[in-house]
């Protein structure tokens, strides 16, 4: 997935090391300043957490209002040739590029080119019937109800969409009008690839032009990001870094994939934290956009039911809270690399991590080290708190001997969350357990109301087992049925 969440369908409140010395030192903006003690506080974190995420290299910006604060590299851009992370260093954007391309959509519907009530059949004649009352903001908010693409089924040898060929843009539309559609439109919240691969079709058939030529001439090149451009590993790009996954333990290069899956709008950029503060620096004001289609794209869409979508989605960015303070961000994963970009808009402040690990955490490190940078967004630990109702844990424990067993769970699962575990997920989910349950301890260090369902509650579990860890989200219905499941590394922090 080109989304950068390590979780199993999760309906969550919120989404070997090499050396770490830092190289290139990071700029003071005119807005203000980063003192030395945050400084070497920020190093320090980046540092443990780069190894306690074996992350061979990092890209740290931070910014006020697009003014740089900070642009540092930490470890490695490529391991074998011993180089190291620098600001300018070129890292792959995974889903943080689907930001440019709700943007590229925002600008043609300012245009007029474009309508977000637009049935996509208008821009996709030949599709099945079904896809008729999909919208374009369908696929931008991720309720179009239309199948993923990029599942491990679909995209492996047998599958339609293998990694490993090339399709024209013609074929991939085909084989996605050939997916059945999971639910009306608007009836539901799910992240999938495919609303914006289209979209990228979109304004390829509205512009004529490729939607990554269209950015070039109208957001990066306007704005300076000289770095930033379409993936291409033929090309000669200067400061490219290498990507790498964890294997057994072991660090291996990225896997290769075909260039055609390094050219769909769904997340296949280049990027450096240097240009990425000229993005944000553009988002404070109408240089791009108006503001009433940044409102927009900033605000979490609700389903045909009025309430607010699960994955707290708008368009091209996820809505939170840090602190009771307003969070605006998207992460992403793709060939080796995970990204991560959390504004902070009332307060001025933004926070890029670039990581070339597939199983890196930059949203976590993102979050950190903006409540280093500003105390007013400062991250609480996770500790042991006393648990005073034991029957959530005992449903918890009889639920990770389900899926450590590999037994289907979803008929203990609420309607909304069985829809979401797949397969592939509950395997996943199986083979992340298999140290961990049975034999393994269950420690509550969190418990909130469930903010989407009043007389809810949500509970964070950590799950220990020996030298392993994780972190378990999990919460009930009033009817007993599971309706919130999620599972993240172990760590300090949410």
């Amino acid at each position: 997935m080109r989304l950068g969440r390590i979780l199993l369908a999760a309906v969550v409140v919120v989404l070997p090391g090499r050396g770490v010395l830092g190289q290139g030192a990071g700029g003071l903006g005119a807005a203000g300043s980063l003192d030395q003690e945050r400084l070497q506080a920020i190093d320090a974190f980046v540092a443990s957490e780069m190894v306690r995420e074996h992350v061979p290299g990092l890209e740290l910006g931070i910014y006020s209002r697009g003014q740089i604060l900070l642009a540092k590299g930490y470890g490695e851009s490529n391991v074998e040739l011993g180089v190291p992370v620098k600001p300018e260093t070129v890292f792959q954007s995974g889903s943080m590029g689907k930001q440019f391309t709700a943007a590229a959509i925002m600008m043609l519907v300012e245009e007029g080119r474009v309508s977000l009530d637009d049935s996509i059949t208008k821009y996709f004649p030949d599709a099945p019937a079904t896809w008729k009352p999909v919208l374009v903001k369908n696929l931008l908010s991720h309720t179009s109800g239309l199948s993923e693409y990029e599942s491990d089924e679909r995209t492996g040898p047998n599958g339609p969409f293998y990694l490993r060929l090339d399709f024209t843009e013609d074929e991939l539309v085909k084989k996605i009008e050939a997916l059945p559609i999971e639910w009306a439109p608007g009836e539901k919240w799910a992240y999938r690839n495919t609303n914006y691969l289209l979209l990228g079709v979109v304004i390829h058939k509205v512009t004529g032009k490729q939607y990554w030529d269209f950015l070039a001439e109208r957001i990066f090149e306007p704005l300076g990001m000289t770095s930033t451009r379409l993936i291409s590993e033929r090309d000669i790009v200067p400061n490219r870094a290498a990507g790498y996954e964890l294997e057994s333990g072991q660090l291996k290069n990225q896997s290769w994939v075909s260039p055609t899956f390094n050219s769909t709008a769904d997340g296949a950029l280049y990027f450096n934290v240097r240009d990425l503060a000229k993005w944000d620096g553009a988002l404070y004001g109408t240089r791009l956009l108006k503001q009433s289609s940044l409102d927009e794209m900033w605000t979490v869409y609700r389903l045909n039911n009025g309430k607010p979508n699960p994955g707290e989605y708008g368009f091209g960015w996820m809505i939170d809270q840090q602190n009771g303070h307003k969070r605006i961000e998207h992460s992403g994963q793709w060939q080796g690399f995970t990204s991560h970009i959390a504004r902070y808009p009332d307060d001025g402040i933004t926070v890029v991590a670039l990581t070339n690990l597939a199983e890196g955490e930059p949203g976590l490190i993102a979050h950190v080290v903006a409540g280093i940078a500003d105390p007013a967004l400062k991250m609480a630990k996770l500790s042991a708190i006393p648990d005073d109702q034991p029957a959530i844990a005992a449903s918890l424990g009889k639920v990770l001997g389900q899926l450590a067993a590999g037994e289907d769970i979803r008929p203990e699962c609420t309607a909304e969350l069985a829809a979401r575990i797949t397969p592939e997920a509950a395997k996943g989910a199986q083979e992340r357990l298999s140290k961990l349950w049975p034999g393994g301890r269950l420690t509550l260090v969190k418990r909130s109301p469930d903010p989407e369902q009043a007389g809810l509650l949500t509970s964070i579990f950590r799950l220990s087992k020996g030298t392993e860890g994780a972190l378990i989200y999990f919460g009930e219905d009033k009817e007993g049925k599971v309706s919130t499941l999620g599972m993240e590394r172990n760590g300090e922090y949410e």
